[in-house]
């Protein structure tokens, strides 16, 4: 007698196949939040780097170094967040630094000399950002993901762009009108009144932990033949069993991908920031008005939403390569674009510059995570990234400082955005060499 054919699945059956999806996107949803306050908290150093420098009158690279010294104090503390992140999860790291982070800047409004800021809102306030942004993030969304890896980091970050919708302006505002002591207050207790709740009531894990894999994974993790030992002590070779391996620390630092994907992320990391910290100063400087720049800055972010979700898409249906490209073409594109307006001071081309910097240049975030999830995946990723950040932490740091002191030197930001413009094709270059798509095939 034939087989009856098979029913129809039942209900719990098809909930069960559907959690990682859910799950994920929840996971995704709760880091967007945490992104759209973490993540402009420090970069509303670019708002308050101004007024800091009116009132004290420091030098421009003494004052830009607060930032810098910030992602130097964040160095160290990479590799630890990755590693609390595979032990205790995000649900303990993302709380714990928003708490930091606000304590750095209440501290930052008693400062009385460089070294107050330096430990306040240096140390304490970028430093621990670094756990609520792109990198943060970046040690465990990818861990969800197999599919739409990508996607789902771009979407997380685009929450920056709807974050400095509504930061910024109104931040500008307290400025303007108060100062910028009673704009750190204000923006410390706004980060703790939204980011606590939301990250505490949803304690999010890696899959495995709930008897899941990655959504839009195949085969369970770990099957096939490796390429080498469970430690990592392999040939670098590429391929798709490649990414079975169990990958420690140890060996993934002996590949040359790691290396490449390390000075990859420095040389787009001063690029990023180099501009990040000095674009409200510099065009306050060559003409334009508070608040054209203050609005500059946010449309930065904003247009960042579509760069985010964009590059992130598409560099999981083309590669992480291209993606990575387009968006250092967009960094390149917008430190031309600022040599030309030392001189021109045009409102046409500054917009043009923003929407350079976020359609394509702000697209690089969703990519951090999901390049190096595609080439180290597996239960120790989040340490092994945190160690990878080292690099975009030295690059986020030393792109400000640079910049403040050419300035200091010679009066312009010129050579430093020529330094930026050469880092950014730099950055694309490492990619193809560190070849994700050798590792992980399109689908």
């Amino acid at each position: 007698m034939a087989p009856s054919p098979p029913g129809p699945p039942s209900t719990a059956g098809w909930l069960a196949a559907r959690l990682p999806f859910y799950y994920g996107w929840l996971v995704v949803a709760v880091a967007f939040v945490t992104i759209a306050i973490g993540a402009n908290s420090r970069t509303a150093f670019s708002l308050l780097f101004p007024p800091i420098l009116d009132e004290t009158g420091w030098s421009r690279g003494l004052t830009a170094g607060i930032f810098s010294f910030g992602f130097l104090a964040s160095i160290p503390l990479a590799a630890g967040i990755g590693w609390l992140i595979d032990r205790l999860g995000p649900g303990f790291v993302m709380p714990l630094g928003a708490w930091t982070v606000a304590v750095g800047l209440i501290l930052a409004t008693f400062a009385t000399t460089p070294w107050h800021l330096y430990l306040s809102m240096g140390g304490l306030a970028v430093g621990a950002s670094i756990s609520l942004a792109f990198i943060g993030h970046g040690a465990f969304i990818p861990n969800w993901f197999a599919r739409r890896r990508g996607l789902a980091m771009g979407v997380a970050a685009s929450g920056v762009g709807f974050g400095a919708l509504a930061l910024f302006p109104w931040m500008q505002w307290i400025l303007d009108h108060y100062g910028w002591r009673e704009a750190c207050w204000m923006l410390a207790l706004f980060l703790l009144a939204i980011v606590l709740p939301v990250n505490l009531l949803l304690p999010r894990r890696h899959p495995s932990e709930l008897g899941l894999q990655p959504d839009g994974e195949e085969t369970p993790a770990g099957a096939g033949t490796p390429s080498g030992n469970r430690d990592g002590t392999q040939t670098d070779a590429a391929g798709p069993s490649r990414a079975s391996v169990e990958w420690t620390l140890a060996g993934a630092i002996r590949t040359a991908r790691y290396w490449y994907l390390w000075f990859g992320m420095f040389f787009a990391l001063f690029a990023w920031y180099c501009i990040q910290v000095h674009q409200t100063r510099f065009l306050l400087d060559v003409g334009f008005s508070p608040t054209t720049a203050a609005w500059a800055l946010t449309l930065v972010s904003v247009t960042g939403i579509g760069g985010l979700i964009g590059l992130g898409h598409l560099s999981d249906r083309i590669g992480r390569e291209w993606g990575w490209t387009a968006a250092c073409a967009g960094y390149a594109v917008c430190y031309a674009l600022l040599l030309v307006l030392e001189h021109v001071p045009s409102a046409i081309l500054m917009y043009v510059m923003v929407a350079a910097q976020g359609l394509l240049g702000y697209g690089i975030a969703a990519l951090f995570g999901s390049v190096s999830a595609d080439l180290y995946q597996g239960p120790r990723f989040g340490t092994i990234f945190g160690t990878l950040s080292l690099g975009a932490g030295l690059g986020a740091a030393a792109g400000p400082w640079a910049a403040g002191i050419v300035f200091d030197l010679g009066g312009s930001y010129a050579p430093a955005f020529v330094i930026a413009l050469v880092f950014s094709f730099a950055s694309a270059a490492c990619i193809w060499l560190a070849a994700p798509r050798k590792v992980r095939p399109l689908r």
